[in-house]
């Protein structure tokens, strides 16, 4: 890493300048992204205030099972994308309305995708909060034991069949 100089050839010093400046403390959120990593000494951490995950309890089933189709393919990370939308493929129109406030609260309400990742594929342990039927769902289809190919996430032509 190149030390934080004038001489490191910054075009437009105003932009260089500001990233000079130290993340501002005492400001903690409970929802923010951490970019954390084995090796990271967190002398550096930004912490980027996130809004608060609400459940929108007024929200008619098909609107939500539509909204999380769509959040599903649209992840921060390849891999989520994949899974969670070949995941939602397979159960998301059988899932009963409990159900789906499981995976709405799974895939909402944690910051960091990976998060998500390690815990379907149980490389870390899963919290209580989202421990139950859909987690379960997720850790058995993650395990993959027919052994699909999935390396990009599906069509979405399977909505217009399904749809007549």
């Amino acid at each position: 890493m190149l030390p934080k100089t004038k001489a490191r050839g910054c075009l437009l010093t105003g932009v260089c300048q500001a990233s000079w400046r130290p993340a501002v403390t005492g400001l903690v959120s409970t929802r923010a992204y951490r970019g954390d990593t084995p090796d990271d000494t967190r002398g550096d951490l930004i912490e980027i205030p996130l809004p608060p995950w609400e459940e929108k309890l007024d929200e008619p089933t098909d609107i939500k099972r539509r909204r999380l189709l769509y959040e599903s393919r649209k992840r921060g990370m390849l891999e989520n994308c994949i899974l969670l939308s070949l995941f939602a493929k397979r159960y998301l129109n059988t899932m009963s309305d409990n159900q789906l406030q499981q995976y709405d609260r799974l895939i909402n309400e944690p910051s960091n995708d990976w998060d998500i990742y390690y815990w379907a594929t149980e490389a870390q342990p899963t919290p209580d909060v989202y421990q139950g039927e859909v987690m379960d769902l997720l850790k058995e289809f993650t395990k993959n034991r027919n052994h699909e190919q999935r390396l990009d996430a599906p069509s979405l032509e399977y909505l217009e069949r399904d749809s007549h």
